[in-house]
């Protein structure tokens, strides 16, 4: 994979228009600490015909969970009617969360979040990190030891502690020589850790396909560790079914989903 400049603006455009609604900056709560991004991810377990099996999770970096009562702020456009606050208060928060064996990621079901928004007589519009969007292990093995340019969607902290503003940030991520993993090679923002990282994947006569890495975790020396989508999908499917599983199908015979992908 090799780098792809005269793409980086329609990259940054094509990971806004497809995953801005994806992300939810969260926080301990009280405390000007601990800040980090979730995500949302559709992970496709079954298609058959027209009918597919979806479980919907937020994902986050597993360090960034360990405590009891967070913070998760809310934005107008993840709604398309008036939300209640600005703000959601989770208790049990680090409860909530299933880490995913030894990648440093952890998992939410979102079952909670869309219950909580029927309550308050609203309902979530987000975009998800669909399992096509997702890298394959391909994907991942095409990143060497050359810098790739590369995307990190998340949420950064303001001036007021309370602010926080979606960036797209701007790196490289590289293959490291004696480990084999993924690092993101520049700085990443407070709060962003946990957020989704994005390549172009160039092919060809000026095209490019949009790919989403995986999750950017906590710093090790000077720098941070990807946790890619290949590893993260093999984990998941080892999990038992989440209680926000559900299936959607043609208008005419489908169950209710439980989400609304925002467009």
């Amino acid at each position: 994979m090799s780098e792809a400049p005269a793409f980086h603006d329609a990259i940054i455009e094509s990971v806004l228009g497809n995953a801005r609604r994806s992300t939810l900056p969260y926080q301990q709560a009280h405390r000007g600490e601990d800040f980090g991004t979730a995500f949302w991810f559709n992970d496709l377990v079954d298609k058959q015909g027209d009918t597919e099996t979806v479980r919907q999770y937020l994902v986050t970096a597993g360090a960034m969970t360990r405590y009891d009562i967070a913070e998760v702020r809310l934005r107008p456009e993840l709604s398309e009617s008036a939300m209640s606050a600005n703000a959601i208060a989770m208790v049990k928060f680090e409860q909530e969360w299933t880490p995913l064996g030894d990648s440093g990621v952890a998992v939410m079901p979102t079952g909670g979040l869309h219950a909580l928004a029927r309550r308050k007589r609203w309902e979530w519009a987000t975009d998800e990190i669909t399992d096509g969007l997702a890298a394959r292990a391909e994907d991942v093995a095409a990143v060497g030891a050359e810098p790739v340019p590369a995307y990190v969607l998340g949420h950064d902290v303001g001036p007021d502690r309370t602010d926080r503003p979606q960036a797209v940030v701007v790196g490289n991520v590289v293959r490291g020589a004696d480990d084999g993993r993924l690092w993101w090679n520049d700085t990443v923002p407070v709060g962003c850790v946990g957020a989704p990282a994005f390549v172009g994947v160039p092919l060809g006569e000026q095209r490019f396909k949009l790919v989403c890495l995986g999750v950017v975790l906590p710093a090790i020396g000077s720098r941070h560790p990807v946790a890619t989508f290949d590893a993260i999908r093999s984990a998941l499917r080892e999990l038992p079914d989440p209680s926000s599983s559900t299936t959607s199908g043609t208008p005419a015979t489908a169950p209710r989903r439980w989400w609304r992908r925002a467009r």
